[in-house]
């Protein structure tokens, strides 16, 4: 466990924390362990990203951290409640109170505003808009000027700038991004990536994004790296190319585990996006005061 992690959970700082987290689909010649032995902790106001090959279990534990999945055994936290063994009402309350999403999908209704999209969660929700709040994340996503548009009349990069601000809008203790780049051009997934490392930085936020991509995972504050559903290497202030080297290496050695013992789940390959203009926080070259600190 790393010094930041053990900390986040020594002092109760983490907004989400897994201990001996399995998870196993079917059974018997079908049997699929997707996760196994996890433990892992997300601080506080802390950008985590999670990295591993195809089929690693990295979405499935993030479905699982976010109370989207169930799970086999262990333990799975937000914040001081446990997510094991909460029926289907106190999940859909947990969800809603507690947590954002941000999916590869922008999932915006067609018929709604952008800021009837942002706000329509709490709508449904019944509970008040923090005025002062929204206008700060409105501003901080640069859609000041868009919220009387439809999903129609905004572009791809536009449209996932309204699924941030609709994450963030309710002050959720913790964001889960699943490949939130991964619709978009080099250029519109920059500027997504630089929002939500911004959201942590300026509004305290803490998100922990699924990528594949190593440009994405130099946004971060920490890269978790999975291989056959286990935590198998962890990286502090990544760049993009020691993330990449770390990924090769992965590779060299091939899975921890023999394919015997684990059967693996066919997943979509999905192919990384065409060059990213290099502007990541951690960037020795574009950042060498941040990156020498």
């Amino acid at each position: 466990m790393s010094t930041s992690t053990a900390y986040a959970a020594h002092t109760g700082l983490a907004a989400a924390r897994a201990t001996g987290l399995n998870k196993v689909y079917g059974e018997g010649e079908t049997r699929v362990v997707a996760l196994e032995d996890v433990s892992v902790s997300f601080g506080r106001g802390e950008f985590t990203a999670i990295m591993g090959p195809s089929g690693s279990g990295k979405s499935t534990l993030m479905h699982c951290m976010a109370g989207l999945d169930t799970v086999s055994s262990g333990s799975a936290t937000i914040g001081d409640t446990e997510l094991v063994g909460l029926k289907d009402k106190q999940l859909t309350r947990l969800r809603r109170d507690k947590i954002g999403f941000i999916f590869q999908a922008f999932n915006l209704l067609p018929t709604l505003t952008a800021l009837e999209n942002i706000t329509l969660p709490m709508d449904i929700a019944g509970s008040k808009v923090d005025r002062a709040w929204l206008d700060r994340v409105v501003e901080t996503v640069g859609l000041s000027g868009r919220l009387s548009h439809r999903p129609a009349q905004l572009s791809g990069g536009q449209q996932q700038r309204v699924a941030c601000a609709r994450a963030l809008a309710s002050k959720p203790e913790i964001i889960f991004a699943d490949e939130p780049t991964g619709n978009l051009d080099s250029r519109s997934g920059a500027e997504i990536l630089s929002f939500l490392r911004n959201s942590v930085r300026e509004l305290g936020q803490t998100v922990v994004m699924v990528t594949h991509d190593p440009v994405a995972a130099s946004y971060a504050d920490r890269v978790v790296f999975l291989a056959d559903g286990r935590i198998v290497d962890e990286l502090h202030r990544p760049t993009a190319d020691a993330v990449l080297d770390r990924m090769r290496r992965f590779d060299a050695k091939g899975r921890t585990s023999s394919t015997s013992r684990r059967t693996r789940r066919p997943r979509p390959h999905r192919p990384p996006p065409g060059p990213q203009p290099c502007i990541a926080p951690h960037c020795a070259t574009c950042w060498p005061t941040r990156a020498a600190s």
